[in-house]
């Protein structure tokens, strides 16, 4: 009975040693795999490295490891100019793991995936007001972040595409001869977009909707108030003959 009790606990205690070492070689081919991830995507292999980090993060799974590799999935992504796919990836990242090191530089990669996919200003801009939002998100998080400037660099740019956006709508309506509408689009770049280029434009063109809407005391009174910022952009001369020529037109009774 001793002899199997004995037999029966080195039995165990070979099990563990088996269980352990066997966990161990687990963990060296896991870091070593990831070291071939890291190789690969300094070595523009894109599509390698995200095979490589997408075993990792499976077979890792709660890891230190497994959530490093799901950084780098994303940075796989990203560099290989998967934007939407990289978003994807960093979003899980900062969703499951928060505590990881690389969540603010996952949270900017966001931002700028959604800032690189934004078109020209002619086209839908649902994406330049994602990364709009998410810019700000960004810079309400990390207020001390060394990446802060670069944001606050690209919000501008993306502020400065929306309001060119509107002011060309308030341009079309124009030429439709839609006054009011255009009256409002102008307005609406003022108000919202005043610290930008397009202002001084939207301004212009509210002069001129207002002139061609025969609301020319209006129209006097707002070239007036922006005389100085209008000639400083070269913009005050086309607005004052506009509402001269509409003013003959009125005297004509046309």
């Amino acid at each position: 009975m001793k002899k199997l009790h004995y037999c029966i606990i080195i039995i165990f205690t070979l099990f563990l040693s088996s269980c352990a070492g066997s966990r161990h070689n687990d963990e060296i081919d896991l870091q070593e795999q990831f070291n071939i991830g890291l190789k690969n995507l300094d070595n523009e292999k894109y599509l390698q490295a995200q095979l490589d980090f997408k075993q990792i993060v499976i077979r890792g799974t709660g890891s230190d490891l497994g959530d490093d590799a799901q950084y780098f999935l994303g940075e796989a992504y990203f560099r290989n100019e998967e934007y939407l796919e990289a978003i994807a990836e960093y979003e899980k990242l900062t969703r499951r793991m928060g505590f990881s090191p690389f969540v603010e530089d996952a949270r900017f990669k966001i931002c700028e995936a959604y800032r690189i996919e934004s078109p020209k200003y002619y086209h839908d801009q649902e994406y330049t007001e994602k990364a709009l939002e998410r810019y700000q998100e960004f810079l309400d998080d990390f207020q001390h972040s060394k990446l802060k400037e670069e944001a606050l660099t690209s919000i501008e740019l993306l502020r400065e595409k929306l309001g060119l956006k509107l002011y060309e709508t308030g341009i079309l309506y124009m030429k439709m001869d839609e006054f009011e509408s255009a009256k409002i689009a102008f307005e609406r770049v003022i108000d919202n977009y005043y610290d930008t280029s397009v202002v001084h434009l939207a301004r212009q063109g509210m002069i001129k909707a207002l002139a061609n809407n025969r609301q020319i005391n209006e129209a006097q009174d707002l070239l007036a108030e922006n005389e100085m910022n209008l000639t400083e952009q070269g913009l005050f001369d086309d607005a004052k003959e506009v509402i001269q020529d509409i003013q003959k037109k009125i005297e004509k009774g046309q």
